[in-house]
């Protein structure tokens, strides 16, 4: 969503839903945001395995990148007429990490979740609020870690045992083939999704997403979507109407409702 209009509209549906009694909690990314303020540095982003390098002077940058991506989303959500609040996963040591590794390669300060504490989401929920969380957290030496987006929201999903894990992305799903539409995947189980992984049939950047949602299914999420981003009002399109629009992963075959 690189532009202001989408994130409003995302915005707008994700306070509707807790009007209406859902509790929401948003786990955002800004890796595009940060490539830019690491090339003002004089700077080049290097990548590995679709992990970006992080030596400490480029961990610095993102904090700072996230923390304001967060901030602009509080306004958005304040604006709606919502409380909001922002952090990130250092604050209440909500997101503990261990150094994380590319193929044995030292990538710096890019961090795997091994724990969360989700009590301060509790709190803010408690206390009515919206939690806006940055993927940022820190390992046993207090060292502070930047984590892809998609392990964070998912770890936090199952800590705090989500009814639902919506992941917003830039393609309608997932796909059998990808440049066959008609192999779209409306529904699928989480041993149905693993069996496609084994198979090779999937691929590139889908892979780890597609992992992150079978660990959140069999870690005590109900539900796990798929959508476009892209779309105004994708959420309440897959969540409201018969059919959906995205991908839904869930555990077993005999599923009932979204």
């Amino acid at each position: 969503m690189n532009n202001e209009e989408l994130q409003r509209s995302v915005i707008q549906d994700v306070t509707l839903l807790k009007l209406v009694g859902f509790k929401p909690i948003i786990v955002h990314g800004g890796g595009k945001e940060i490539s830019k303020w690491v090339g003002l540095s004089g700077k080049e982003s290097q990548f590995v395995n679709g992990l970006r390098v992080t030596d400490a002077e480029t961990m610095e940058i993102a904090e700072m990148v996230l923390g304001k991506v967060s901030k602009d989303l509080v306004r958005m959500v304040e604006e709606l007429g919502v409380k909001a609040v922002g952090i990130s996963g250092k604050d209440g040591n909500l997101l503990k990490v261990n150094k994380k590794y590319a193929d044995g390669q030292d990538i710096g300060y890019v961090g795997e979740v091994c724990g969360v504490d989700p009590k301060i989401l509790y709190d803010l929920l408690d206390c009515d609020y919206l939690p806006i969380v940055a993927p940022i957290g820190m390992d046993e030496n207090y060292d502070t870690y930047n984590i892809n987006a998609d392990e964070a929201a998912s770890a936090i999903a199952k800590a705090v045992k989500a009814d639902k894990l919506v992941y917003l992305t830039d393609i309608a799903g997932l796909y059998r083939d990808i440049n066959d539409p008609d192999s779209f995947i409306r529904r699928i189980t989480i041993a149905e999704a693993e069996d496609l992984i084994d198979q090779g049939v999937i691929g590139g950047g889908m892979l780890p997403k597609l992992t992150n949602c079978t660990e959140a299914v069999r870690g005590g999420v109900h539900r796990v979507h798929i959508l476009d981003g892209r779309v105004p009002h994708s959420m309440l399109l897959e969540f409201f109407t018969e059919k959906g629009i995205g991908t839904m992963f869930h555990l077993k075959s005999d599923t009932d409702t979204k």
